[in-house]
């Protein structure tokens, strides 16, 4: 049996997995914010409820907003601060008397879609998180690639490639949290369309609201889809350019948008070098299940 942990910033998840990937048990509970003491009893209490309604116990994988530094053994980089400059994997070892793997929870989901998804059977699988934040994981041969620093698929925060004066007119109003301005993030993250759509209308609108609007006819929520497309392609044909994954895969809330489906692989192609690109573009087969699903996968198949 194979548990894994989702660690969100408001939820942390559990999942047990059978051989064949058949969900065996699930629960979830409200994340102990600015707690770690609690956050690690909140992760260890979900594994104890695995093991005990399945009888049989586990390997636990870990999917984290952030990544162990390879520097310290630390956490870095997770936006649920509170778990920073933390030994997250010793500790939880240490609790439970076993080994724990623990990926970002991007590279989990790349795992997840590599095994059993969207890229199943694919050799390199690049996937993105593009919902509240914007983020990807790399996945070579169904494992998490997390790379010498720790920081392979940190795609949201290099700068959109090939910026227009409309863009750089919107980087200017608004920076990105890390502190540098232009990051890929601030654009296409469904964060990111909710902004350009109030900078172009005037009016603020949650994501689902824009998508109802375009529905409608509304002209600012058509203008803010366009640039949305376009900056996702660019972004995704610089990833093209360098990586040439087998697929290419969205998560979060915005690969809910189907349009996406329709018009990026068109339109990557004006930035992929050479004019020619067949790299398919596909939803997350699992979802929001995804990320605890991955972490369940980071002990693969013997």
């Amino acid at each position: 049996m194979r548990i894994g942990i989702d660690l969100g910033g408001t939820k942390i998840e559990v999942i047990a997995l059978g051989d064949q990937g058949e969900e065996l048990f699930r629960k979830r509970v409200a994340t102990p914010r600015n707690d770690y003491q609690k956050t690690l009893a909140a992760i260890v209490g979900l594994i104890t409820d695995a093991e005990q309604a399945t009888g049989q116990q586990g390997t636990v994988g870990i999917g984290i907003p952030g990544a162990i530094s390879p520097f310290t053994g630390k956490v870095k980089n997770a936006n649920s601060v509170w778990m920073n400059g933390q030994v997250l994997d010793k500790d939880i070892a240490a609790l439970l008397g076993r080994k724990v793997r623990i990926a970002n929870d991007a590279n989990c989901l790349a795992v997840s879609e590599a095994t059993d998804g969207a890229g199943a059977g694919m050799p390199v699988v690049f996937a993105v998180i593009i919902g509240t934040g914007c983020g990807s994981g790399i996945a070579f041969n169904g494992s998490a690639h997390a790379g010498g620093n720790g920081l392979a698929g940190e795609w949201g925060h290099n700068p959109l490639p090939w910026m227009d004066e409309e863009d750089r007119a919107y980087q200017a109003e608004a920076p990105c949290f890390c502190g540098k301005k232009g990051c890929t993030e601030t654009f296409v993250s469904g964060t990111g369309f909710m902004t350009d759509y109030f900078h172009l209308s005037g009016f603020k609108k949650k994501g689902h609201e824009i998508m109802e609007a375009l529905a409608q006819g509304d002209e600012f929520a058509e203008l803010a889809m366009c640039r949305y497309e376009r900056r996702l392609a660019r972004a995704l044909a610089q990833v093209i350019n360098l990586l040439d994954p087998d697929v290419v895969v969205l998560g979060g809330g915005m690969s809910n948008v189907v349009r996406l489906y329709q018009t990026l692989p068109e339109l990557v192609k004006e930035w992929v070098f050479g004019g020619e690109c067949a790299t398919p573009i596909r939803k997350a087969v699992h979802g929001d299940s995804s990320g605890v699903r991955g972490a369940a996968w980071l002990w693969p198949q013997e």
